[in-house]
């Protein structure tokens, strides 16, 4: 199984082993490494941590300064563990790093896993639209509309709370002002660090509306290590009171007047958005059943275009000519032996740029669709080669044509042999949809996902989850398996 396959079973794994405190002496670590391992993701882009286009091997962005600043004061350097933004808080539970520093917003649930230091930037949610749309001009305008924005975010939360838009959820930050210019939504909202440094120089998007939802940017530290959590707010108020941090924040470019707040000690969580109570696992069964249908309804399109399409490039490989047959030889060596991924966001992202512009919907059924294509064709290629020559040679004998052999000879003997690898690639697709979610399309994982980094509910909803999983691939089995037994019988 792919490691990108594993996504469920890591998250459970996470749930297991997470510890819910630990002990003082995150300080001793530090000094006896002599590094100050910060987590974070530098795929999630500028401003935070992003490999620096000039030299790739080097990050840079507002918190490796940051960073750099806190280790200075601790006497030692600076170091980033990369981690997926989804997975910090565990990690940081799991003590893989020291802090988590990537643009972590306080929230009532998160706090309740993690000590959170002081405050060390204030940020807002800023509305990004095309530069010549005229209908929104701020968020009361969102009614009824399709927006993008950042998964297992305050954004998102407070765009959920509304209940009167359409939802997309993206991984990255790049990808959903490249989805409003191509008008794939209508309009994009996320932290207003993000919008400045992306949305802001582009000419074809602009700002609509004054930035609204004032939240709190915070390190998130082990629980329950006082000593580590003091010295971490004093280091953060020096750097506040000596200029370094306004310096930092110049140079990136986003300073202004909110920041002048971060002198004071106290920010109360009631001035941020928390996004809601500890709810009972019955509140997130709906969602993630809406995740389900949408896992279903992709992967029953797309083994059916991968059965269809996967028939004829067998027939063309073994009947077809001298120009054909190399040509199908060709798709199925591309296609199984490039990332499923990659095929994804050339279909989605990059196929525009030659003027062909799909929904995620169409692009998610025709990315699983033509991979597993291929693997389909090699196994009807192997079932009917797998039939007796001599019974090939018998009928052309009896003067059947090569289309007649196939149709009542070859193929209804071969069907014995393909529906057990046919079905174990169908109960495949259902897994591997859940690599759609990088095009924004929601099924049963990608809910999985959200859900739990939102709620903490890694466990719970991790089993849920996979009971559902297991719920939509053991009817598939249990067909398979009559199915044997009447081709068996015939």
């Amino acid at each position: 199984m792919p490691f990108q396959h594993k996504t469920l079973i890591l998250w459970v794994l996470i749930g297991l082993t997470a510890v819910p405190s630990v002990s003082a002496g995150t300080l001793e670590d530090i000094r006896a490494a002599g590094e100050l391992q910060w987590g974070a993701d530098a795929e999630g882009g500028a401003p935070y941590v992003f490999p620096d286009p000039d030299q790739p091997d080097q990050l840079i962005g507002f918190e490796v300064d940051l960073a750099d600043a806190i280790a200075k004061q601790l006497g030692v350097t600076a170091r980033m563990v990369q981690t997926d933004w989804r997975s910090l808080i565990p990690a940081l539970q799991r003590r893989d790093f020291h802090i988590a520093l990537n643009g972590i917003e306080w929230t009532g649930e998160r706090s309740r896993v993690v000590d959170f230091s002081r405050p060390y930037y204030i940020y807002e949610q800023q509305l990004v639209v095309r530069s010549d749309e005229n209908r929104i001009r701020s968020v009361n305008d969102l009614g009824g509309k399709t927006v993008g924005t950042l998964a297992a975010t305050v954004a998102q939360q407070m765009l959920e709370k509304r209940g009167d838009v359409t939802l997309k959820v993206y991984e990255g930050q790049v990808q959903p002002y490249r989805d409003l210019e191509l008008m794939r939504i209508d309009a994009v909202f996320m932290d207003w660090p993000i919008a400045a440094h992306y949305a802001r120089p582009n000419p074809k998007l602009k700002f609509a509306g004054a930035p609204i939802g004032e939240g709190l940017y915070v390190i998130a530290l082990p629980k329950g290590d006082a000593e580590f959590s003091g010295r971490i707010n004093k280091i953060l108020e020096d750097l506040y009171a000596d200029g370094t941090l306004q310096g930092i924040y110049e140079k990136w470019g986003l300073w202004n007047l909110k920041q002048v707040s971060l002198r004071e000690s106290d920010h109360s969580a009631r001035k941020v958005f928390t996004g809601g109570t500890d709810n009972g696992l019955g509140v997130y069964l709906p969602l993630l059943l809406k995740g389900a249908g949408m896992t279903v309804l992709i992967s029953i399109a797309a083994m059916a275009l991968a059965m269809v399409f996967g028939a004829a490039v067998t027939l063309t490989r073994l009947m077809g000519g001298r120009l054909l047959k190399p040509l199908a030889v060709a798709y199925v060596e591309i296609m199984r032996g490039t990332p499923l991924l990659l095929q994804l966001y050339i279909i989605y992202y990059g196929l525009p740029n030659i003027g062909i512009s799909l929904n995620a919907f169409t692009a998610a059924v025709l990315g699983l669709g033509l991979n597993y294509a291929a693997y389909e064709s090699e196994i009807y290629r192997a079932g009917l080669e797998s039939i007796p020559k001599g019974q090939h040679d018998a009928a052309l004998s009896l003067g059947m044509t090569r289309w007649m052999i196939y149709r009542r000879i070859l193929i209804p003997q071969a069907r014995r042999v393909v529906l057990p690898p046919v079905t174990n690639d169908f109960i495949s697709l259902f897994k591997d949809s859940s690599l759609v979610s990088i095009i924004a399309i929601v099924e049963l994982t990608k809910s999985y996902n959200m859900l739990a980094v939102s709620s903490m509910k890694f466990l719970e909803l991790g089993l849920l989850t996979g009971a559902l999983y297991l719920m939509m691939s053991l009817p598939l089995s249990v067909l398979s398996t009559r199915l044997e037994k009447h081709l068996a019988i015939s």
